[in-house]
């Protein structure tokens, strides 16, 4: 890669190949579509291969289903978007197949009460950092938090206009992340500080849920002035 000029310089990644982990979710799978359209070969994940192989058919895309253990070895960078209460479990069985991966996590700890959504308390401060301690041999870099399952998946959305907020202690693998993001009609990747501020971008998303329900919307983020 070249030495870059400005922060708004970043790598080409359109040969990469993408696992994603919990792609039989709306949000996984969701992602799944859309990086099938960039052109991306992609690898859904699940704990029964033919759950997996189901859920790639129902895309009717050139995306395969492949058991957690393939999904995670195979391809070159790899997606965590399972529930927030098998996340830790799943990341420790997988650590020898994850190691020396560019592992992105857009796992929102939340829960849900009468009263909406709430952030949850995380031991090690969110869910990326959570990812980063169980995983000290891979690349951890939180994205994808703010974007809707439904808009990703329905097929009448052309264009996703969005920016996707990059956290991670590695700039190689925030840039390579931003320029991902950029691969999804609309979507633009943009730097949102270190892992360590994982937790009130995962948090935010409880915010975006209820504006969402009062205006029946699918709210996405833009950053201005930059």
């Amino acid at each position: 890669m070249s030495e870059q000029k400005t922060p708004y310089d970043l790598p080409d990644v359109a040969g990469l190949s993408l696992g994603i982990l919990g792609g039989t979710g709306d949000q996984g799978k969701g992602l799944a579509r859309r990086f099938a359209l960039a052109g991306h070969q992609v690898t859904i994940g699940s704990r029964r291969a033919e759950r997996a192989q189901q859920a790639a058919d129902d895309l009717g895309l050139s995306v395969r289903g492949a058991d957690n253990a393939v999904a995670a070895a195979e391809p070159d960078v790899v997606i965590v978007a399972v529930p927030w209460e098998g996340h830790k479990d799943l990341l420790e069985s997988l650590r020898a197949e994850l190691a020396g991966k560019i592992v992105i996590d857009c796992v929102n700890p939340l829960g849900f009460d009468k009263r909406g959504a709430f952030a949850l308390p995380v031991e090690e401060g969110s869910a990326a950092e959570q990812a980063a301690a169980v995983l000290p041999d891979s690349r951890v870099v939180a994205a994808f938090h703010h974007v809707s399952a439904k808009l990703l998946l329905d097929p009448e959305v052309e264009e996703m206009e969005l920016d996707v907020l990059v956290l991670g202690d590695d700039r190689e693998a925030t840039d390579l992340v931003q320029a991902l993001a950029g691969r999804i009609g609309g979507m633009r990747g943009v730097y949102g500080g270190r892992l360590r501020n994982a937790h009130q971008v995962e948090a935010f998303t409880a915010n975006l849920i209820s504006i969402n329900r009062r205006y029946k919307a699918h709210a996405g983020l833009r950053i201005t002035d930059v």
